[in-house]
């Protein structure tokens, strides 16, 4: 991966380095999450007006450790500064940075500890890992910074109570934490991608920390064929993402999109990605759903798209790993594949599930189904369903501009 070129990108890079060094050696992540955070405010505001620092890491872990030592030794630290920070700055250049990757690592298992709930655990890596402000993880999410202030605190003293340690997990549960690691990663990715709510439909702050987490962490573990397929994943669908709304903010659906202005560097990259694992390590459902990804990237366009290929994969990843919304996703597949009432018919099949009975994307995947079979009214009342149901504004607008249509 390229080096940083702005400040903003340098601090995001070195932010889990430095609460790992501190972390490690000082224990009491709570405390060290927060005098990091600090020494990145205070770079923020100093490295624009002095200069960038010849070494930032070593300046960031030097006042960050000032902060963390006043916190919890108060006058004490007073006399004991200057040794610490000759002992942080040699550390930091030798043994120390060549902990940093083993560090961010084993942070990113802690930010996903079981004991903590996924919007926790999202909030805690952006924070902690991605090294992203209380104020920004909350405008993210659009909710009030002192809510998710409060939401990151829990997360901290849920840590503690557990009794979790900064070391990497054992073994046998290195694995499962994987997965969750990974689950986190790829919901960051998705609520930047496709903002829940508000006026954007994209956050491209929130999607480039996804890809550069997990280009990171692909770096580290380039072996899991998962973890490089999330990558690749991730890189697909990126690469599409100019190409999704026009000039004026409205939805552009993937079938209407110009592909000849797709991130074909990107996409190149990703396949590359996918072809060196598949096949070569065992299949999970992050290969797969980056395959079909890739079948629609490197269709030339959406009439050429093979659909039969995306419906057998989509039924493989049903066997994998179930899951509502590539249910869903599958019954586009078969709607393509077989017409729209096999798509009908399976979809009514779905109405049990509460996970997806009430979506709005399911009321939305119904009404273009209905659209195709000339059931206009049907899907005009579904369209305006979906829009109720939606709290992202971009896609409010499409759908009631589809129902406005009929």
């Amino acid at each position: 991966m390229s080096a940083p070129t702005t400040a903003e990108g340098l601090l995001r890079e070195l932010a889990p380095h430095v609460l790992g060094a501190l972390v490690r050696r000082y224990g009491h992540f709570a405390a060290a999450e927060d005098a990091v955070q600090e020494a990145l405010l205070a770079a923020s505001v100093q490295w624009p007006e002095q200069g960038r620092p010849g070494n930032p890491a070593g300046w960031l872990t030097t006042v960050a450790t000032r902060r963390l030592i006043d916190q919890l030794r108060g006058d004490e630290s007073r006399r004991r500064r200057e040794e610490t920070d000759v002992v942080v700055s040699e550390r930091l250049s030798g043994a120390e940075t060549a902990a940093g990757d083993d560090d961010t690592l084993t942070l990113l298992y802690l930010c996903c500890h079981p004991s903590l709930s996924p919007p926790s655990q999202l909030a805690l890596t952006l924070r902690a890992v991605g090294g992203l402000t209380t104020a920004e993880i909350a405008r993210a999410f659009l909710v009030p910074e002192a809510t998710m202030a409060q939401r990151i605190s829990r997360a901290k003293q849920s840590i503690k109570t557990a009794g979790a340690t900064f070391r990497l997990p054992p073994d046998d549960e290195r694995a499962e934490r994987l997965r969750v690691v990974l689950q986190v990663l790829y919901l960051v990715f998705n609520e930047g991608y496709t903002t829940s709510s508000g006026d954007d439909l994209h956050r491209t702050d929130v999607t480039d920390e996804a890809i550069r987490l997990t280009r990171m962490l692909q770096a580290r573990l380039p072996e899991d064929g998962e973890v490089t397929a999330l990558l690749a994943l991730m890189l697909l669908t990126d690469a599409r993402r100019d190409q999704r709304t026009r000039a004026d903010g409205a939805l552009v659906p993937l079938d209407e999109q110009d592909r000849s202005r797709w991130d074909h560097e990107l996409i190149a990259e990703s396949v590359a990605l996918l072809s060196g694992v598949l096949g070569r390590v065992p299949l999970g459902p992050y290969q797969l759903q980056a395959a079909i990804a890739a079948v629609h990237d490197e269709a030339p366009s959406a009439a050429e798209t093979d659909w039969q290929e995306i419906l057998g994969l989509y039924e493989l990843l049903d066997r994998v790993a179930p899951n509502p919304m590539a249910t869903l996703n599958r019954v586009v597949a078969v709607a393509e594949v077989h017409g729209p009432d096999a798509g009908l018919a399976l979809l009514a099949s779905l109405g049990s599930d509460d996970r997806i009975a009430g979506h709005h994307r399911t009321y939305a995947v119904r009404a273009h189904l209905l659209e195709r079979t000339g059931d206009l009214t049907a899907a005009r009342a579904d369209y305006l369903e979906a829009a109720r149901r939606t709290t992202s504004r971009p896609e409010q607008r499409h759908l009631e501009a589809r129902a406005a249509r009929l």
